[in-house]
């Protein structure tokens, strides 16, 4: 069966990964996020609880209701992740 499979691509690499924790006023959030040369020098951040991620970068923070819709937040969870964000990627 594996022989069947057309890889689009099959490569290794060295990543730099930070786990954070914190809290703000409106909620917790339990992060990874994975460094990579892959995405044009964006982060891939995976939200722990609940499993979504995405790959982001300063232009991403900037985009209405990014956040929001990858990670399944409300409007203050989503200020909150990004200005932490901000600083971390």
């Amino acid at each position: 069966m594996a022989n069947d499979l057309f890889y689009l691509y099959d490569e290794a690499e060295d990543t730099r990964t930070r786990f954070v924790s914190f809290t703000g006023e409106a909620t917790r959030f339990d992060l990874a996020i994975t460094t990579t040369n892959r995405f044009y020098g964006k982060a891939i951040v995976i939200n722990i609880q609940n499993g979504r991620s995405a790959i982001i970068g300063h232009d991403d923070l900037e985009e209405e209701g990014y956040l929001e819709f990858a990670f399944n937040l409300n409007e203050s969870e989503a200020e909150e992740l990004k200005a932490f964000l901000e600083a971390a990627i």
